[in-house]
């Protein structure tokens, strides 16, 4: 802290500047020495800060020890200021009042954040019955975020598959990042995740491949896996570097991803270089998850419950157990990096912790972000929500160093 020439009615003539004191000067000091200056008793001061009258008069003089002064005159039936406690006492009334302002002010902005999301989600809640009613819904949510107008995006056929290329300024033209989209096996499109897609293009300054894959209930278990098998196979066909391609993807996404990897693996194909996994839902069986009704949670839109519901219905009658849909059970040796992602208010963290460790027991390479949000999926809101923005600024230099990784070619 360093003394500054007086600026308010309080102070009286000018403060020699001092050398600034130690860090361990925190805001509990001088909250303590604001509330005894303000009593002139450290008994009622105490009692203001709900702490006892001995732990007060230590932090009071560990304030003095850091400032090397003393603050206040202590008699047998009196408390005064002195004056060094004078001149400390605007500056730290000062002080308090802007961290509380500002306290106030970013709590009432992430209030104002978690209202928008959650208005941005209610449509989806309310049309959750029925197919059409959830895609539309869901569409119109992603439709709210335009997408990057530096990206470019073009269509593809990928291997017979839908695709959407989305290439940043000064990426390659060959994608190298293979996103697969969430929507629970029964909604979501590639026009529809244009915007989070770009905006991951943007921070891995890679081209990124998004599949249109085949939707349940229409086209259960394994057209999904089929379909992004065929599209992970033409980034590989056309000359890419395995180990230079990160699979993506978010929520139910994710989970096609590791249902991905898992069958490359099982099929002795090469696998990509990494895997940067968002917000997974990885649970199909239900075995982790004891929700008691079909009612969404604060972060779960759509409910867990229904989720298996539609579980189900891409299921199709195929074992829950079988390794390449239940990851949380799977032998996952041999797995590339991952990078996992998730929210602590998004009732699929524990997905995301399990998976961790398992994939750590296994011994995998993970690198698992937890950021203070309170929905699944948060990435999506990137355009206003700033732990989306930093997610998918990690989620980009993560991808990025797989340049930085690869093994040298030998001379």
């Amino acid at each position: 802290m360093t003394g500054r020439h007086g600026d308010s009615g309080g102070s009286t003539g000018n403060v020699l500047p001092f050398p600034q004191a130690a860090d361990a000067v925190e805001l509990r000091h001088l909250r303590a020495f604001a509330a005894v200056a303000g009593e002139l008793h450290f008994g009622r001061a105490a009692a203001q800060l709900y702490v006892s009258q001995p732990a007060l008069s230590r932090q009071i003089s560990s304030l003095e020890r850091l400032l090397g002064c003393a603050l206040f005159r202590r008699s047998t039936h009196r408390v005064e200021l002195t004056p060094a406690g004078e001149a400390l006492l605007d500056r730290a009334q000062r002080i308090i009042a802007d961290v509380d302002d500002a306290v106030t002010a970013t709590r009432a902005v992430g209030g104002e954040l978690h209202a928008r999301i959650a208005q941005y989600w209610e449509p989806v809640d309310g049309s959750r019955l029925e197919v059409q009613s959830l895609r539309d819904a869901l569409e119109d949510l992603h439709a709210r975020f335009p997408p990057r107008a530096d990206v470019a995006i073009a269509p593809v056929n990928a291997g017979g598959v839908p695709a959407l290329r989305l290439t940043p300024p000064a990426a390659g033209h060959e994608p190298t990042v293979l996103f697969l989209h969430g929507g629970v096996y029964r909604s979501g499109s590639a026009f529809g995740y244009r915007p989070l897609a770009g905006a991951l293009a943007a921070a891995a300054e890679r081209s990124v491949l998004l599949p249109d894959y085949r939707l349940a209930p229409e086209h259960p278990y394994p057209a999904a896996l089929d379909d992004a098998l065929r599209a992970y196979l033409w980034l590989v066909d056309r000359g890419t570097d395995p180990q230079r391609i990160t699979v993506a993807g978010d929520s139910s996404g994710a989970h096609l991803a590791l249902s991905l990897l898992l069958a490359l693996r099982q099929r002795g194909l090469p696998a990509p270089g990494r895997a940067a996994l968002l917000c997974p839902g990885l649970d199909l069986a239900g075995r982790f998850r004891t929700e008691p009704d079909d009612a969404a949670e604060p972060g779960d839109p759509i409910g867990a419950l229904l989720c298996r519901r539609f579980v189900e219905e891409y299921l199709c009658g195929h074992p829950a157990d079988d390794p390449l849909v239940s990851p949380l059970t799977a032998d996952l040796t041999g797995l590339p990096p991952l990078l996992v992602q998730a929210a602590t208010g998004d009732p699929y963290r524990p997905d995301a912790h399990r998976l961790a460790d398992r994939a750590r027991d296994h011994g995998v390479d993970v690198r698992f972000e937890l950021y203070p949000v309170d929905h699944h999926t948060f990435q999506i809101f990137w355009t206003f929500l700033p732990e989306a923005a930093e997610a998918l600024d990690r989620a980009g230099r993560f991808i990025r160093e797989e340049r930085e990784r690869r093994p040298l070619p030998p001379r």
